[in-house]
């Protein structure tokens, strides 16, 4: 049997267990199983197979056709994606057999974790077909759909109804997993089904988030201002916490010599009062109250002589 690909046959009453797994492809020897396989019907386990090309499309249909010549009935069971891609390319994939149970693929951005979750096509209901709920087993959040809901569950539309299914379920139960049904029982019953991660994608401990990357951060290597010397392309240092203080109003200035308010310019001192020479007193401030009184009142007196003189001009 080729290495990439492995098919295996059990056998319980007229039901035969047929398990196939790796790459349907030129080299997949399906014509070696089809004496092996007895008249009866033939639940054959998809879940393994990882992808099938064209030339494998085409022995596959013919290596139903051959089952079915020979009365075998087939029903397909965990059909994986790469199945259920070719069941609603090719129109008689799965020839005359039904389709009972699938996988559904999810992913979880979070997490960058890929998920497939085992779906019973009876319990698909009418169309329109929606993705049953699934959860991340990582971050508990729930999952999405990896696919288009429309394509991908387009074979339900025409989906046969499953014969016997009790009996197909008792045959499953003894010879699904290879004699270790209780195994398999516990798979279906939790849900955590083949989850995986992406190749590309980094290793994330459980419960852990991505990291977002850091910004790198700016430097400040010199206190010169903007283009003086080499400095000139690098930022200007970091401006003073607060601006110079300014005396109170009705504050007692100081006298000392050459006194003035700290971080205070010689101009601003004396705009204020203050002199910058030694023993420097308080420089008095212009009367601008009385030079405005002043002009108010030769204003006025202009006015009532040009009013007395228009009187008497008449």
């Amino acid at each position: 049997m080729s290495q990439k690909f492995q098919a295996s046959v059990q056998h319980r009453g007229d039901v035969s267990y047929v398990k196939l797994g790796g790459v349907i492809d030129e080299d997949n020897e399906l014509g070696e199983l089809v004496d092996k396989i007895p008249t009866g019907t033939a639940v054959i386990d998809l879940g393994e197979i990882e992808r099938i090309n064209s030339c494998g499309v085409r022995d596959w249909v013919n290596w139903l056709s051959k089952l079915e010549g020979n009365g075998t009935r087939s029903v397909l069971v965990e059909c994986s994606p790469a199945i259920v891609a070719q069941i609603n390319l090719v129109n008689n994939f799965t020839g005359n057999g039904v389709v009972k149970s699938f996988y559904v693929p999810y992913f979880c951005p979070e997490c960058d974790e890929e998920k497939v979750l085992l779906v019973e096509a009876s319990d698909m209901g009418p169309p329109p077909h929606e993705p049953p709920t699934c959860r991340c087993d990582e971050c508990d959040l729930v999952m999405d759909f990896d696919d288009m809901p429309d394509s991908y569950f387009a074979f339900l539309s025409n989906q046969r109804k499953l014969a016997e299914p009790d009996k197909i379920n008792g045959a499953m139960r003894d010879l699904g997993r290879g004699g270790e049904p209780e195994k398999h029982a516990a798979a279906q019953q939790s849900g955590k089904n083949r989850v995986r991660s992406r190749a590309s994608a980094p290793a994330i401990q459980p419960g852990a988030k991505p990291s977002v990357p850091s910004l790198p951060s700016i430097q400040r290597t010199s206190t010169q201002p903007v283009g003086v010397g080499s400095g000139a392309n690098k930022l200007p240092s970091k401006p003073p916490s607060k601006p110079p203080s300014r005396p109170q109003l009705g504050s007692k200035p100081p006298t000392g010599p050459g006194s003035r308010p700290p971080g205070m310019s010689l101009s601003g001192a004396q705009s204020f009062g203050y002199a910058s020479g030694p023993m420097s007193r308080p420089v008095a401030a212009p009367p601008r109250g009385n030079a405005l009184v002043f002009v108010l009142i030769a204003i006025l007196l202009g006015a009532i002589g040009v009013l007395a003189y228009l009187v008497l001009t008449k």
